[in-house]
């Protein structure tokens, strides 16, 4: 497994990260325990939770399991760069969701006790706030990286002038600033090519992409249903939007010899900026499976195929659109 520095960081992390989504919902915490022990004989030490993630208000469901992993010792805590994230609502009182100094206070406390540790590595917004000014953001952020219970702050889902401008007003306060951002990318949905990435570099910010199959889009839909099996609401709509796309996808990786998850996945991997994409197996064989991504090595000529059959915004902007 190879690592790499996230953003302008010295943290470094695996080029997979084990996203833990799917732990509880559609995942015994028995599997999910094994599914993290695995992880880490592969050396993938980055993983990615939230505190909504089990989708019980309040619960905190996956953060909790985290927790009974970590209590099992042998080390798993100290060996694990832990993520996690904040914004939605955890409860139906005031102040139990988004970005107020209040909420973030909380919403720190209750992912550590949950997850049975002192300090979480990277904090993670999970969306823009627009009724937070940055102030209060960085001022309640900075306190947690004070007392230790936090090292590093990331963003999700945020816009490239919301990167800037949280990065600006950081510098401000002499503050590290965001460190990375998770953003919907994939070879079907490149609107991040426009500005969030050229942000995220020039700033040394580490792009996390989720999503990297697009809801199993790009992960050999074709063939499983030719198999006979299920395919989601969500993904049948997704299928009949961009079928043609997705047959000649297939096809293009059938000639290459490998998995349509694992081209997606090398594929990101191959961008500039891209840290590491998060993997939500739901099963351990699903998360052995998508360890051949990081042999995959696609040349010049095949990246130009993708973008043939994949064709991005055109760049970063405003030569995207303009001159």
């Amino acid at each position: 497994m190879e690592h790499t520095n996230l953003g302008r960081t010295g943290l470094l992390v695996s080029r997979l990260c084990l996203g833990t989504m799917n732990f509880g919902p559609e995942t015994s915490e028995e599997d999910s325990h094994t599914i993290m022990d695995r992880a880490l004989e592969e050396d993938i030490n980055f993983f990615d939770t939230a505190n909504v993630y089990g989708w019980k208000k309040g619960e905190g469901v996956t953060e909790q399991i985290l927790g009974r992993w970590f209590a099992k010792g042998g080390g798993r805590r100290d060996k694990v760069v832990l993520a996690t994230k904040l914004f939605g609502s955890m409860g139906d009182w005031p102040n139990e969701n988004k970005l107020s100094a209040l909420n973030i206070r909380r919403a720190c406390e209750g992912s550590l006790r949950r997850m049975q540790t002192d300090y979480i590595d990277l904090y993670q917004m999970h969306h823009v706030d627009r009724d937070t000014p940055w102030e209060e953001i960085w001022q309640a952020m900075d306190l947690l990286v004070q007392q230790g219970k936090v090292l590093y702050v990331g963003s999700s889902n945020f816009a490239g002038w919301h990167i800037a401008k949280a990065n600006e007003a950081a510098r401000a306060r002499n503050s590290l600033g965001l460190v990375s951002e998770q953003s919907l990318y994939n070879l079907a949905e490149r609107s991040v090519e426009l500005e969030v990435l050229p942000a995220c570099r020039d700033y040394g910010v580490g792009v996390i992409p989720w999503s990297p199959l697009f809801g199993g889009l790009l992960g050999g839909v074709l063939r499983k249903a030719q198999e006979g099996r299920a395919v989601g609401e969500q993904q049948r709509k997704r299928l009949e939007r961009y079928r043609p796309q997705v047959e000649e996808y297939e096809a293009f990786c059938d000639e290459l010899g490998e998995r349509p998850s694992d081209v997606a996945l090398a594929w990101l991997l191959h961008q500039p900026g891209v840290t590491a994409p998060i993997t939500g197996p739901r099963t351990l064989e699903q998360l052995e499976q998508s360890l051949r991504a990081l042999e995959v090595d696609l040349d010049d000529k095949a990246l130009e195929r993708l973008d043939q059959i994949w064709p991005g915004p055109g760049g970063p902007a405003p030569e995207a659109y303009a001159w």
